[in-house]
């Protein structure tokens, strides 16, 4: 496999991420033993665990020192959070080792980062990481009216209609807001351009995802 080809298709995305990069150059040297003991950690962590003090035990008993570790970590860190957002239905087993060879991470950490991506802690993990995700309330309720305005200091807007919304979110707030219907077209046709573009790229086969 190319380098060009892996970059393309890493699960990574076109650019590796620096922490990755920084893992790769200094895990070389690492046994497995200590290797694993990082492992266990960091998935703790992504399952929302406290674990400063796994961390600080794992380095008072290493010789390896703790900016390098450092390093390992947050490298480790960010390869099981990019893999694990990504359905196992479009992120194969086979390709995801191929593109930690790509980065010379050693055959046996391979192996124990594809156990925690496709093993059985999986299910745990997927569910802290969409809990811990930053995301924006959601549209609980939405509802609209068309309005026409009888008396107005603006003669401007005398009896032009405007459409009047309010949303409920799911965080219980609700918002009201009011636009002429010049807008609300300009807005809805804006809506359908994006649509059609974004149909427009799905049908492009350099975004498919291949099986």
């Amino acid at each position: 496999m190319s380098a060009s080809h892996a970059r393309d298709s890493s699960f990574l995305g076109g650019r590796i991420p620096p922490e990755i990069e920084s893992m790769s150059r200094n895990v070389k040297d690492v046994d497995q033993e200590l290797f694993r003991k990082l492992l266990k950690a960091v998935v703790s962590a992504l399952e929302g665990k406290d674990c400063r003090e796994a961390m600080k035990s794992i380095a008072e008993s290493s010789t390896i020192p703790q900016e390098r570790l450092g390093h390992i970590v947050a490298g480790m860190y960010r390869v099981l959070s990019e893999a694990i957002r990504i359905p196992t239905s479009s992120l194969k087993q086979e390709a995801f080792k191929e593109d930690l060879r790509e980065l010379r991470v050693p055959e046996d950490f391979i192996t124990d980062f594809s156990s925690v991506v496709f093993g059985n802690r999986r299910a745990a993990l997927e569910a802290a990481t969409s809990r811990n995700d930053p995301h924006l309330p959601t549209v609980e309720d939405f509802k609209w009216r068309v309005d026409v305005a009888i008396s107005t200091s603006s003669l401007a807007r005398a009896l032009q209609p405007s459409v009047l919304m309010q949303m409920k979110l799911s965080d219980g707030s609700f918002h009201r807001f009011e636009v002429p219907v010049s807008k609300f077209q300009e807005l809805r046709y804006n809506v359908a351009l994006i649509l059609k573009e974004m149909n427009d790229l799905e049908k492009r086969s350099i975004l498919q995802i291949q099986d």
